[in-house]
C-alpha cells in the first residue's frame, strides 16, 4: 500500500435532482409522450389532462391484450387484476365495447410505467421482467408485478423504479 487512496468505480447512477425535477416537468407540461397501439388506431398522450381524457372515452377491451403482450402477463392474469371473467372479457370484446374509466386508468398508468421500467434497465426487457417477479424490499417484500392491480400500487412500483434509476436501493 502506498497510502494513496485508489478510486472505486461505482455501477449505480449518482442522484441528479435536476434530472429528476426536469423529467417530472415534462410529464406535468406534456414533454413526454405515451402511446399504446391498438388494431382500431393509436392512443398518445403527453399529459395528465391528455390521459384523463382517454380514460373518461374508455379504451376497448382489445387493449388487454395489448398491455398483456407488454407486461408479459396473461391475458387471464390482467383479467384478473381487473376482475373481469373470461366470458365477459370474450363479450365484450366481440361487441366491441369499451373499458371502465378504472380499468382504462389502470391500463394507461400501467403503460407508463412498463415504458419508463424499460427505460430504467436500459432497454434490456429481460432484465426488467426478472426485476418485476422478484421480492422487493422496497416493496415490504412484494413482487412487483403483485401491485398491478391499483393506481396505488402502480405507483409505489414507480416509485421504487425511481429509487432504483439514481442508486437509491433503499
Amino acid at each position: 500500500m502506498t497510502g494513496k487512496k485508489e478510486k472505486i468505480p461505482t455501477l449505480t447512477k449518482k442522484l441528479n435532482p435536476a434530472k429528476s425535477i426536469q423529467r417530472a416537468r415534462e410529464i406535468k407540461q406534456g414533454g413526454t409522450e405515451w402511446r399504446i397501439k391498438l388494431s382500431v388506431g393509436e392512443y398518445t398522450w403527453s399529459s395528465r389532462m391528455d390521459r384523463l381524457r382517454i380514460i373518461r372515452k374508455g379504451l376497448p377491451f382489445e387493449s388487454i391484450e395489448v398491455i398483456s403482450k407488454k407486461a408479459n402477463l396473461s391475458i387471464k392474469q390482467v383479467l384478473n387484476l381487473f376482475g373481469v371473467p373470461q366470458t365477459t372479457y370474450n363479450k365484450k370484446k366481440k361487441d366491441k365495447d369499451l373499458l371502465s374509466g378504472r380499468e382504462s386508468e389502470l391500463i394507461l398508468v400501467l403503460n407508463e410505467l412498463l415504458d419508463f421500467g424499460l427505460e430504467v434497465f436500459n432497454n434490456e426487457p429481460e432484465k426488467f421482467q426478472r426485476w418485476l417477479k422478484k421480492p422487493n424490499l422496497s416493496l415490504g417484500g412484494a413482487l412487483p408485478e403483485s401491485l398491478y392491480d391499483s393506481v396505488t400500487g402502480l405507483q409505489e412500483v414507480r416509485n421504487s423504479l425511481n429509487r432504483l434509476e439514481y442508486g437509491n436501493m433503499a
